[in-house]
């Protein structure tokens, strides 16, 4: 007789940030996990490479500056238990004209829910930054809890902690069958396993692992410019110098949000990037460039040489991430709609530039048959709304819980 197999409680599929932190949480509560991830770790072919993420309780709604509140406790907790900084703080600086809708909504929110905030003048703004120049009306709004969360090295500390928790990570191992039913069964490059509940979190591929299931969901997956631009003098937009992360709303004409992080991660170079890219096929993210990627760079270009007059205007280093968008903004995080056990989340990659950086905190509400069916989160970022199609965020998910 053939000896049985090994039945987990969970299978996470995708080792990204959001898969990384939802292992973890299962861990936490003492569950048999397996995290799957196709490439071996780590990579650079997903959302959650790099060195840097932008993190912030600055948005236009109310629900979203709410989670964040336990969304910084949870990446302090993180960082007490793997003994290494995650987060520093350096203040998020948004960009816009005074009389811009987004900058005044999110000023408005973050009076309404008591986050610490500074309105800045055009002359308060050049007294504070002295290498940003400002055009005719433009004004400032420090959110300063902002700052910047290291991708990296989250990742690896969420791994660790996995597997110091009792849970298994397994890289280079891609999905190529799913069978739902109980337990779901699911089929690797490398074999094959059990488990009573699965979760999807694999970014671009979501639909790929979605479509044989029955379900598809209208992402958008685009290939963004990571562009690096060279300080002129050494450090001057340096942490050190307390510069902060920013993001320009509807500045330089750009139909898209611009944002920036303080040199860290190249020494000399700074990281501004166009929150806009072309569509992709992940599996073909490096082929050449397209015109519309040539013309993201132009548009920074532009902004460089009139707000940033310390860098040189063209980047120096150019690198490539993968986005997953739905069509309203709103990440998706919901069960499968026929199989009660899978559950999805995707599109976090956001509109405009919500950090990247998330983690979905599982709270495991156990059925009788033993089945994992509630999820909820903790910081996530916001990403265009298809309508009724999609989750609608609090709503929704409060009815998985």
């Amino acid at each position: 007789m053939a000896a049985q197999r090994e039945l987990y409680d969970a299978i996470v599929i995708g080792a990204g940030i959001q898969g990384c932190f939802t292992a973890y949480h299962l861990a936490k509560h003492s569950k048999k996990i397996l995290l799957l991830e196709q490439f071996f770790l780590p990579h650079s072919r997903g959302s959650s490479h790099g060195q840097s993420r932008i993190i912030r309780r600055a948005y236009p709604e109310d629900f979203y500056t709410q989670m964040m509140a336990e969304c910084y406790s949870m990446w302090a907790q993180l960082e007490h238990e793997a003994g290494t900084q995650l987060y520093r703080q350096t203040g998020l600086l948004l960009l816009g004209m005074k009389e811009n809708p987004e900058l005044k909504t999110i000023q408005a929110t973050l009076s309404r829910q008591g986050v610490e905030h500074q309105c800045l003048s055009s002359e308060e703004l050049k007294q504070c930054f002295p290498n940003i120049r400002l055009a005719r009306g433009e004004v400032g709004l420090l959110e300063v809890s902002g700052g910047v969360l290291y991708a990296d090295k989250a990742l690896r500390a969420l791994q660790d902690a996995i597997r110091k928790l009792g849970g298994i990570v397994h890289d280079g191992e891609k999905v190529v069958e799913i069978k739902p039913g109980l337990p779901v069964a699911v089929k690797t490059t490398s074999r094959s396993y059990q488990a009573k509940s699965l979760i999807i979190t694999a970014g671009p591929w979501t639909n790929r692992l979605l479509r044989p299931l029955g379900a598809e969901l209208p992402l958008q997956t685009l290939r963004i410019n990571v562009c690096y631009w060279q300080e002129k003098v050494a450090g001057s937009y340096s942490v050190s110098q307390a510069f902060p992360c920013f993001m320009g709303l509807g500045l330089s004409l750009a139909p898209h949000h611009i944002y920036g992080l303080p040199s860290r991660e190249y020494p000399g170079l700074m990281k501004v990037c166009y929150h806009h890219g072309n569509n992709a096929d992940p599996e073909e993210r490096d082929c050449p460039a397209a015109f519309s990627d040539i013309q993201d760079v132009h548009i920074l270009s532009g902004f460089v040489r009139d707000h940033l007059p310390d860098l040189q205007p063209e980047p120096a280093v150019m690198e490539h991430c993968m986005y997953t968008n739905t069509p309203d903004g709103h990440f998706v995080l919901d069960r499968h709609p026929k199989y009660d056990n899978i559950v999805i989340g995707a599109g976090f990659s956001g509109e405009p530039e919500r950090g990247k950086m998330g983690c979905l905190k599982v709270d495991l509400s156990a059925r009788q048959n033993g089945v994992f069916h509630a999820l909820s989160w903790a910081w996530v970022q916001v990403v265009p709304c298809c309508g009724e199609d999609l989750v609608r965020i609090k709503h929704e998910i409060n009815a998985i819980l």
